[in-house]
């Protein structure tokens, strides 16, 4: 469809076994739809498929069977009209340890065919935060300046698809804000981002819709604030001003615990009751409210419903 920015249809994709055994697929049959103009993040445990999906968008694996349209350009048939819609930061630190970031972006731009006068070199190196390191050999930049670097080389060609896999990865926390400003300010005026990130609360912030695969299967994709819903689960933690010994007849038909005897933890679905039910409750019991606090249901809480045991990837 036009109005998406990347599209996969059966995407699979098996690596031989150098050992004999029975490999089993990297992808398997993944169909993706990411809408043009949507921060869209992808998650799923380590070895998921998740590289292996970016990979074949940027062209570097090849997959065994299925199709990938990147802004309506097929990656095999389409080839160079796909990658020129495409920004791809990678997990590895891959620079060129002797050229300065400033010659880094300007040798990329005029690989990308992007004429010196519509270059944006100064503009890319102050939102990456590497404006006083720009003529500085990249061998002597930090790991947290040389992954920002390579999310600079990611953008010089303006593409319509910005794909960043774990690109806040040993980033600095004002860092990672000036980076996240930058990316929104970009996703706002029309570029479609597409995230992998091991912080899911960077997801669940960022992300209008999630995909999580496991296994090379694509487990759910919805809207964020969907997804978070599945989760019908709420916690409440009351503190009153009255000791307890036990919890009053009135609340033990809430699924309720005493905690040190002056604070109440409840459990329960926000579809089927409210808090304004509990603290009803609590004033009927005689009881006075000092202090409260809720915990809503996370996206790592349902990541880890939805997929096997493993380490966010």
């Amino acid at each position: 469809m036009k109005d998406d920015a990347v599209k996969t249809i059966n995407l699979s994709k098996t690596y031989a076994n150098e050992h004999g055994a029975t490999p089993e697929p990297a992808l398997d049959g993944v169909c993706l739809s990411i809408p043009r103009g949507s921060f869209f993040g992808l998650l799923g445990p380590n070895g998921a498929g998740k590289s292996t999906l970016i990979n074949i968008l940027a062209g570097l694996v090849v997959p065994n069977a299925g199709a990938a349209r990147i802004c309506g350009y097929d990656i095999e048939t389409d080839m160079r009209a796909a990658r020129r819609s495409i920004g791809v930061v990678p997990q590895e630190l891959n620079v060129d340890p002797f050229f300065t970031p400033r010659e880094s972006l300007e040798l990329q731009a005029g690989m990308y065919g992007v004429p010196a006068n519509a270059r944006r070199t100064d503009e890319i190196l102050e939102a990456v935060g590497l404006t006083d390191k720009a003529d500085s050999y990249s061998r002597r930049l930090s790991g947290g300046m040389r992954r920002r670097l390579l999310v600079a080389k990611a953008m010089v060609h303006s593409p319509p698809v910005l794909v960043l896999d774990e690109p806040t990865a040993g980033v600095d926390v004002g860092l990672r804000r000036q980076l996240w400003s930058y990316v929104r300010q970009l996703n706002a005026q029309g570029t479609t981002v597409l995230l992998t990130t091991h912080y899911l609360e960077e997801a669940e912030q960022l992300c209008d819709t999630i995909a999580i695969i496991d296994h090379g299967k694509l487990i759910t994709c919805e809207a964020t604030q969907s997804l978070l819903r599945r989760l019908d689960a709420k916690e409440m933690t009351v503190s009153i001003g009255e000791g307890l010994s036990q919890i009053p007849a009135a609340l033990q038909h809430f699924n309720v615990e005493l905690k040190s005897g002056q604070r109440l933890r409840f459990c329960y679905p926000p579809s089927k009751t409210n808090s304004g039910e509990i603290l009803n409750a609590i004033a009927a019991a005689g009881l006075s409210v000092t202090d409260l606090t809720t915990k809503e249901a996370e996206l790592e809480d349902i990541f880890m419903s939805l997929t096997s045991p493993g380490d966010v990837h």
